[in-house]
């Protein structure tokens, strides 16, 4: 008797979970991604066409889809036009001819203003596309605003699973050769449905995306991420230059750091010392990478934040000043690893 009423009971939960299943199946939800999995967003607005923007666009249109641009930049803009790709004379154009617009873009105040500006992508309040995707590195607080902003917005034409625009925080990790190269790592922020429906055209500008919860956490996710990266640089420079005074060469200290527990991106990956590693901003001269300036302005957005919320970040603030320094002293355009030559005065391997 037990073992029929067990039966009995096993067979009714089943039950209970095919019947969920099928309207899972049904669902509006549902049906928004298994469209997005054989025929993602068609037409792609991309606002914002410097170094890391304008690499980000042109691998969206070599995995075929139809983009739109827009720069301040007449050059910059005609580029994409001597290659045949649409080009628009504000934002606002981009947002009317688009399912999707992508920003990337210097600043919180260039991003507020490019959204909610006199031809701004929010311009009306009625909005052609769906989605609107920031890759921008801001403040968590601005993408918040913003977010909050495209949520008060309505879509021109309703369908099924969008009743209203949606926004993603999404800013990227790799700089100019990940973005090159289609290898970015994106980290988003907003609603996850939206994330699930942006994944594909993410893969098509790069190779990993991380979803980090609600708006503003993908803001957040860079800052925190680049401060670490930030102090990790540091470290490693201070402990190469030391280990030079010392009489060790730097190539041996960073034999020793890579086999031990000091080893980190920094000294694995991106090494400061100019003749340790090949292909890295060190071996030329400091050329290219990641500017110092924008570190610099990284972990302001970082220093700022933390003052928000009230938490003590005592090498992010030592970190700003140094890399303030620096580029007061006319080396903000030099990759963020020349602090161990100009802050640390070490020396080349030879």
């Amino acid at each position: 008797m037990a073992i029929f009423y067990r039966v009995r009971s096993l067979n009714y939960v089943s039950k209970c979970f095919s019947s969920i299943n099928a309207l899972y199946l049904q669902s509006p939800i549902r049906r928004f991604y298994s469209e997005q999995a054989t025929s993602p967003f068609e037409s792609i607005g991309f606002v914002g066409l410097g170094n890391m923007g304008s690499r980000m666009a042109n691998n969206l249109i070599k995995a075929g889809y139809r983009v739109a641009v827009h720069d301040i930049n007449c050059n910059a803009m005609k580029k994409f036009s001597d290659m045949g790709v649409e080009t628009k004379e504000t934002p606002l154009e981009v947002a009317e001819a688009s399912d999707v617009v992508i920003t990337m873009l210097p600043s919180s105040s260039h991003v507020y203003d490019v959204y909610t500006g006199p031809n701004g992508l929010l311009h009306g309040g009625e909005l052609r596309p769906r989605l609107l995707i920031d890759s921008s590195t801001i403040d968590p607080q601005t993408s918040r605003k913003l977010s909050l902003a495209v949520s008060n917005c309505t879509l021109k034409e309703k369908r099924d699973y969008a009743k209203k625009p949606a926004m993603l925080d999404a800013p990227v990790s790799g700089g100019v050769l990940a973005a090159e190269a289609g290898t970015l790592t994106f980290m988003v922020g907003g609603s996850e449905d939206a994330y699930l429906a942006a994944k594909s055209l993410f893969l098509s500008m790069g190779k990993n995306t991380v979803f980090c919860g609600g708006p503003g956490n993908g803001s957040a996710a860079k800052i925190c991420n680049n401060l670490a990266m930030a102090i990790s640089m540091l470290g490693v420079s201070e402990s190469l230059a030391l280990g030079q005074s010392l009489g060790i060469s730097a190539s041996t200290l960073t034999r020793v750091l890579n086999s031990s527990s000091g080893r980190c991106w920094s000294s694995d990956s991106y090494n400061p010392v100019p003749g340790v590693m090949e292909g890295v901003p060190s071996s030329r001269n400091y050329d290219g990478g990641f500017a110092s300036k924008l570190m610099a302005k990284d972990l302001n957005l970082g220093a700022t934040s933390a003052k928000e919320v009230g938490l003590k970040c005592p090498l992010t603030s030592q970190a700003q000043e140094i890399y303030t320094e620096l580029c007061e002293d006319g080396h903000e355009t030099e990759d963020f690893s020349c602090v161990f030559r100009h802050y640390y005065s070490g020396k080349n391997e030879t």
